[in-house]
């Protein structure tokens, strides 16, 4: 059988022997590793998931990289224009990038892992181009948004270059951190990249994940973790430098970053030295081993307050289906008898599969009004204030697990 994964011993962009292990969260299954209701499989394969730490690079990472067609099937089951968020934060990223580079009808705007569009559809004032290896594409392409289906990588950069140009603006919104190999990643981009153009891109932001407690982020899509001290170490070494950067509300919480070649005489906004400072106060050694603790507290805390919910012959469905919800009830240890149902918004590519790792069966939200159970557990928790609104608007009358941060049961 081909070698679907590999442990890592360096950093994997300063390439030293120096990772200090941060977090385990045990062996844990490919996210977007979905099999369908009913089917018999022999196997399904879980793979170590630790977090560790590279002083060298200050990059956090994770030290066990997965073949790619495992990460990114081709039936890929994430839409990007399902999400409100995310449909807002794209809405928000044209404006700025508008306002801040007075974008041209003639600019070439190229965004990578490109999805459905969503947010190349914003940028209606200029060229477009959409990078993804999902078939996902073609639903860009049918709304008129020009895609190349395939991996983002230096021979689909020299097919850019030839038939498209170079681009003033590239983007690359949680994709970023998902690509395996850095150097050859900004090489590519560098090379489709004009003189005075920007490269954009939006992370997880490490700080973020810390403070919230958002373990359940951290699975094999997301290879690095990023603080904006080490992209800047990162950038340095490719000639770019960071411009201005903004924290931003999708997945919990993210960071987006402007950058630009060195050479290139643009002010510095104030935003990246007050990153700096805070990320030097947030991730301490003592803040690090504080959050270990409290990421082991959470999961007995969750399974406790379950366990007591079961025993009482109450039910319990979970609402949303994201990556991390198949980290949060892997880690956890739940499984059907806990949670009969993961419930998902109509259209989802998800329904009518198990949540990898479990046999817990991933249905249409519709049975939530038609079984009516008495809790339901948000595994989108990051935006559990808008699903609960529209629940209760709908008429859930039940009551709702939030899991994180801290666990809370509201009515």
């Amino acid at each position: 059988m081909k070698n679907i994964s590999k442990v890592i011993d360096r950093c994997q962009f300063s390439k030293k022997k120096d990772l200090i292990k941060i977090l385990s969260l045990g062996f844990l299954p490919g996210v977007n590793q979905m099999h369908k209701i009913g089917s018999q499989n022999n196997y399904e394969n879980f793979f170590p998931t630790n977090l560790v730490y590279s002083p060298s690079s200050k990059l956090f990472q994770i030290d066990n990289i997965l073949d790619k067609k495992i990460l990114f099937p081709k039936s890929y089951p994430y839409t990007s224009s399902t999400t409100k968020i995310l449909r807002e934060n794209f809405k928000n990223l044209f404006e700025e990038t508008n306002k801040l580079f007075k974008l041209k009808s003639n600019d070439l705007v190229v965004d990578i892992g490109s999805n459905d569009g969503n947010l190349l559809e914003k940028f209606k004032n200029c060229r477009v181009l959409g990078v993804t290896p999902e078939k996902i594409g073609l639903q860009a392409i049918k709304k008129g948004i020009p895609t190349i289906i395939d991996y983002f990588n230096s021979n689909v950069s020299n097919k850019i270059l030839k038939k498209y140009g170079k681009a003033k603006i590239i983007t690359a919104t949680n994709v970023f951190a998902h690509i395996d190999n850095i150097d050859k990643l900004l090489k590519s981009i560098l090379k489709i990249l004009k003189k005075d153009g920007v490269f954009i891109s939006e992370s997880h932001y490490f700080l973020s994940l810390v403070n919230t407690l958002q373990y359940d982020t951290i699975y094999h899509e997301h290879l690095r973790y990023y603080t904006v001290s080490s992209l800047i170490k990162i950038f340095n070494k490719y000639g770019l430098k960071i411009i201005k950067v903004k924290k931003i509300p999708t997945h919990g919480g993210s960071i987006r970053v402007y950058a630009t070649r060195e050479n290139l005489k643009l002010k510095i906004h104030p935003s990246v030295k007050l990153a700096i400072e805070k990320e030097k106060k947030g991730l301490s050694k003592n803040k690090l081993n504080n959050f270990k603790n409290l990421v082991v507290k959470s999961k007995i805390n969750l399974l406790s307050k379950l366990q007591k919910i079961r025993k009482v012959n109450k039910t319990v469905f979970a609402v949303g289906a994201p990556s991390r919800a198949t980290t949060l009830v892997n880690f956890v240890g739940l499984d059907e008898t806990i949670v009969e149902c993961v419930c998902e918004i109509k259209g989802s590519h998800k329904i009518n599969h198990y949540l990898p790792g479990t046999r817990i069966p991933i249905l249409p939200e519709e049975i939530i009004f038609k079984k009516k159970p008495d809790y339901l557990l948000i595994l989108s928790w990051h935006i559990s204030k808008e699903i609960i609104n529209n629940l209760k608007r709908r008429g859930f009358k039940g009551k709702f697990i939030v899991p994180l941060p801290k666990v809370k049961i509201l009515s």
